[in-house]
């Protein structure tokens, strides 16, 4: 798209007129910074602005675009009073006080993904829900690519969505988190989905209805609509005067799973493949597959070609990816679930009881809000780092739980717990600074430990 093109879009859209705008930027971090970037290369004037004395991108900025006004170091009133729009990062609230004064008198709010569907005339695949949203927007991104579409991710998952701009791409797909929806109103995407709703991020938005309804906001414009048939929250946004597609892990739906012996992934009466097929643990991966497979479609993607890029797909590294199987059991590593609710969902993908490795620095959490899941899915449980103590008197001995001092005893203590056709799953529910360099470091400790095993 050219550059008149874009100004037509943004006028249209924001009536942002090069003439007489002042965009602020409110935020210099990844996301602020690649507004700017793209910014500089139009008419448009702005300014950037950022409540910390030192933002990440600061020294680049000054660097790069030393014409460009920048505050630093608070909210200044007068920079909100100047501007005409705001281009809002992420992660500042909209509740700020100098954003919500320069709201209340009329200045108009944008974002970054805004910016980006102005900007392009290239077809783009929308993706959010609470989970599952990196593995499905990195999963299309290998299906594309099989499809003969020259396919760029980003968004919220790795590249900023205006950087994207920059690669010679036949197709986008963006991640999208409910901040960025919550700022977004230009996006018309070619197909879009909710893959699940569960209460997140609640301290920003006005109680579960208020997340779902920024959620939705994904939906606008006309494109294809993607929903889990499972999630009556998700079911609720169908409007069916649009194209739509249904996934289910649990009935039949446009894309579905049908159990038996050999279970497989189906398009209405057509065979896919097998789910035996896929190197992903869980049924909620099975589901992350079949949205996939229903968005592709939805764009025209070959059946074929994303089948054959979904047996590829090993996963993203340290979310549910399968180190190895040994014996007869399976090894997951699940090392970014650094939280209560990541572990969560992790087990709530297993159909079988499973034998958990947890803890590390629980950052003062309610351990016991894991208790009825460890006792309806694990059948035992490995504990250790700084609150496994902890941990284990929340579970009030619900299923039988082992203490280890550090991974290696860890992952050898599941391994003599572990039985041909278990799974032993690494999902800490916990940070793991207190005895790691971080969630990699620690999944790749399991990796080793497990992988050095007899």
């Amino acid at each position: 798209m050219n550059s008149d093109t874009f100004l037509n879009a943004v006028n249209t859209h924001f009536k942002l007129d090069p003439a007489d705008a002042r965009l602020l930027i409110v935020g210099l971090g990844a996301t602020g910074y690649s507004a700017a970037q793209f910014l500089q290369q139009t008419p448009i004037k702005f300014a950037v602005i950022d409540s910390r004395s030192n933002p990440p991108q600061i020294d680049s900025l000054r660097e790069q675009m030393p014409d460009v006004p920048v505050f630093s170091g608070g909210f200044d009133q007068s920079a909100f009073e100047v501007a005409t729009h705001l281009l809002i990062s992420p992660g500042v609230s909209l509740n700020e006080k100098a954003i919500s004064k320069a709201v209340r008198a009329g200045v108009t709010i944008i974002s970054d993904i805004d910016l980006f569907a102005c900007a392009t005339d290239k077809p783009i695949i929308a993706i959010t829900g609470s989970n599952g949203k990196s593995t499905v927007t990195t999963m299309l991104g290998d299906m594309g690519n099989a499809a003969g579409y020259k396919t760029a991710i980003g968004g919220n998952l790795g590249t900023p969505a205006l950087d994207l701009l920059q690669q010679d791409a036949d197709l986008y797909v963006l991640e999208l988190s409910s901040f960025q929806l919550e700022r977004t109103s230009a996006l018309n995407a070619k197909a879009a989905t909710v893959l699940n709703l569960s209460a997140d991020h609640l301290d920003r938005h006005v109680g579960m209805s208020g997340y779902a309804q920024e959620k939705q906001r994904i939906f606008r414009g006309d494109g294809a609509m993607i929903l889990n048939a499972d999630d009556p929250m998700v079911m609720a946004m169908l409007d069916r005067s649009r194209t739509h597609f249904g996934f289910s892990v649990r009935e039949p739906a446009d894309f579905y799973l049908k159990r038996g012996d050999v279970d497989q992934l189906m398009f209405k009466d057509e065979v896919l493949m097998n789910a035996d097929d896929l190197n992903l643990e869980g049924s909620h991966n099975i589901a992350n597959a079949l949205a996939s497979l229903a968005l592709g479609h939805a764009v025209g993607m070959d059946m074929n070609a994303m089948c054959r890029a979904l047996r590829k797909f090993k996963g993203l590294p340290h979310r549910m990816q399968k180190v190895a199987e040994i014996r007869g059991v399976r090894w997951v590593n699940d090392s970014k679930a650094t939280n209560i609710g990541a572990c969560i969902a992790a087990l709530q993908g297993y159909d079988r009881k499973v034998i958990l490795i947890a803890g590390g620095d629980g950052k003062g959490a309610d351990m016991a809000e894991l208790k009825p899941i460890v006792q309806e899915k694990t059948k035992a449980v490995v504990l250790m780092g700084k609150d496994a103590q902890l941990i284990d008197t929340a579970l009030q001995n619900c299923v039988p739980t082992r203490l280890a001092a550090n991974m290696r005893e860890a992952v050898s203590i599941a391994a003599g717990l572990a039985e041909a056709g278990d799974s032993v799953l690494l999902s800490p529910a916990c940070a793991s600074l207190d005895q790691y360099k971080s969630y990699v470091d620690r999944g790749n400790q399991f990796a080793q430990a497990v992988l050095e095993l007899p």
